[in-house]
């Protein structure tokens, strides 16, 4: 088997249907950059508490944080996070990263994960993230590795006083003319 070049990977990208992929949506939606600073405070040691400047650079804060978003939206263990990113384009795509790239194993997911659990950040994390997607009229449904989507949030598209009359069992005005909302209004009702 010969060895893939970088143009393989670029026709291999291509060639996935990124208008079906939730991950893409995702990743224009978000500006990923905006959690930076927040995520570089937890994941980064001061320059005095670091020992030295030997070893492996770290992984990249906002890959790291893609990741836990990755692990949420498909209901992910930190061994299949891992296993996933190696495993799947569509994943790699979403965090940037190339078949030459390291991949974030399960104990740096579990360390990261922990790092920004002790710092009390997680959620107001993940508000931030779900904030960004809801202004653009979406929510993010987690599920199985299968079934994981972006959907366009429900719009009401009812009155408020449609909506009073529809909770106190009445029909609202002007929906006798109306068949479509009687049967609308008849399903919300019983």
């Amino acid at each position: 088997m010969a060895q893939m070049g970088f143009f393989d990977l670029s026709d291999r990208y291509a060639s996935l249907d990124a208008k079906r992929d939730p991950l893409v949506e995702i990743d224009a939606l978000v500006p990923w950059e905006e959690f930076r600073p927040v995520l570089e405070r937890v994941w980064r040691k001061p320059e005095a508490a670091r020992k030295s400047r030997a070893g492996r650079k770290p992984m990249d804060a906002v890959v790291m944080f893609k990741t836990l978003v990755l692990g949420a939206l498909y209901n992910l263990s930190d061994d299949q996070i891992e296993y996933q990113v190696r495993d799947r384009l569509s994943f790699m795509r979403f965090l940037g990263l190339g078949l030459q790239d390291r991949v974030p194993d399960a104990k740096t997911v579990w360390l990261y994960r922990e790092g920004l659990a002790q710092a009390g950040v997680v959620e107001a994390l993940f508000r931030q993230f779900d904030g960004y997607l809801a202004r653009q009229g979406y929510i993010a449904r987690g599920g199985q590795i299968l079934d994981a989507s972006i959907v366009p949030v429900p719009r009401n598209h009812n009155t408020r006083e449609e909506n009073k009359a529809i909770k106190a069992g009445e029909m609202p005005e002007g929906w006798a003319d109306k068949p479509a909302n009687c049967a609308r209004g008849r399903a919300r009702i019983g």
